[in-house]
């Protein structure tokens, strides 16, 4: 009701003549059809919906300046005026009138830290266990009724964030939700969002879950190319704190160091050995100087080289195929409740995660719009969605 007060007429007819003849019975007024359809849309009402709102509703009679006796309109006028405007280009019309309306009160205007939106997320978990995790271990008998047929995934847990959240920065906070309610998976299934070398190590020493998630590849130029030594060529000894290149020379400078903010250490070939190396052109693009390596702490680079090569394996890759049940609880959320709604643009496309036993498995994903996390438990899955 407060659109009439606060903007008056927003939409006059003239500003529609074009779409309309000069001639022909009287019929309802462009500038309240406009009006009709810009609340239809932010109410999310079917033209018939649209109809009865206005027939019956108090509010919309007085915001397009009825008399509370008038008999309103039938649907299929609204349909007749899109496809008036559509005819005549006029799509954007309300708009454009509703956006000057807008900036001559002040409310939107050139300059500033614009463009900008509100979005969310919903980050879901759900449980991922095949029949045998259903099996008493002794016996082979199913533990629970019906466990000779593959369990029901469930949803073991549902958080919102906004959409500026990033996915990692919900990982801990899933699994202490989980915690508390009981259901930790032995393994928890993520999409490479959720995961990074000190989560993987974290959420094992403080939940003992195991994240089964890909990990960013090897971004040196040799390992971009696949040509040439990257850095899994060098045998790396940590206790002397001295590399090896693949021909044989040692490093002779190990220190460690901050990038971007997270620990490092830096390991340097001397120039002198590096200059006259017969391979040198498939080690280091340098013209003058040594072969440079950089490595994240101990047991973080540990964790990280055992996940690459596992990821490379085709069985870690049809065991990470169970993930893949969680984006149909996305759908499923998407398509029956409407969670990818938005008043304005969210989040770009669902993300899964999964796990483990105790619930032996979990995947989560998150979704845009709403965010979903995809988890399972048995094995667990998380996804944002």
């Amino acid at each position: 009701m407060r659109i009439r007060d606060e903007l008056g007429e927003l939409f006059a007819d003239a500003e529609f003549a074009e779409a309309y003849g000069t001639r022909g019975r009287p019929g309802w007024s462009p500038g309240q059809l406009a009006l009709v359809t810009v609340l239809q849309f932010a109410e999310n009402l079917t033209d018939r919906a649209a109809a009865h709102r206005v027939r019956y509703g108090m509010d919309l009679k007085y915001a397009l300046g009825l008399e509370l006796d008038d008999p309103g309109l039938d649907a299929s006028v609204l349909s007749e005026f899109r496809t008036r405007l559509v005819e005549h280009g006029m799509e954007e019309k309300a708009f454009d009138l509703l956006l000057t309306a807008l900036k001559d009160r002040g409310l939107v205007k050139a300059g500033g830290k614009g463009p900008w939106w509100t979005g969310y997320k919903i980050h879901i978990s759900e449980s991922c266990g095949e029949p045998d995790d259903q099996q008493d271990p002794a016996t082979g008998k199913a533990t629970i009724l019906g466990a000779e047929v593959p369990p029901p995934h469930l949803i073991t847990s549902i958080v919102t964030t906004d959409a500026t959240v990033t996915d990692a920065e919900m990982t801990e906070p899933v699994h202490h939700i989980l915690a508390a309610r009981d259901l930790l998976p032995a393994e928890h299934f993520l999409d490479s969002g959720y995961a990074s070398a000190e989560l993987i190590v974290g959420v094992k020493k403080n939940f003992g879950v195991a994240l089964v998630t890909p990990v960013l590849i090897n971004s040196s130029p040799q390992a971009r190319a696949g040509a040439g030594f990257d850095r899994t060529e060098f045998t790396i000894d940590w206790d002397q704190r001295q590399a090896t290149c693949p021909h044989g020379n040692t490093s002779t400078w190990w220190s460690p160091a901050t990038q971007r903010g997270t620990k490092a250490i830096v390991i340097k070939f001397d120039k002198e050995t590096c200059r006259p190396c017969p391979v040198r052109d498939q080690c280091t693009r340098s013209k003058t100087g040594g072969r440079t390596l950089s490595l994240q702490p101990r047991e973080l680079q540990e964790v990280l080289d055992h996940a690459r090569l596992q990821q490379a394996d085709e069985q870690w890759r049809a065991k990470y195929g169970i993930r893949a049940g969680v984006e149909g609880t996305v759908h499923q959320a998407v398509a029956v409740t409407g969670m990818r709604r938005a008043a304005t643009s969210v989040s770009r496309r669902p993300i899964w995660s999964t796990s483990s036993p105790p619930l032996r498995s979990t995947s989560s994903a998150s979704m845009p719009g709403g965010t979903a996390t995809r988890s399972t438990a048995p094995a667990s899955a998380t996804l944002p969605a």
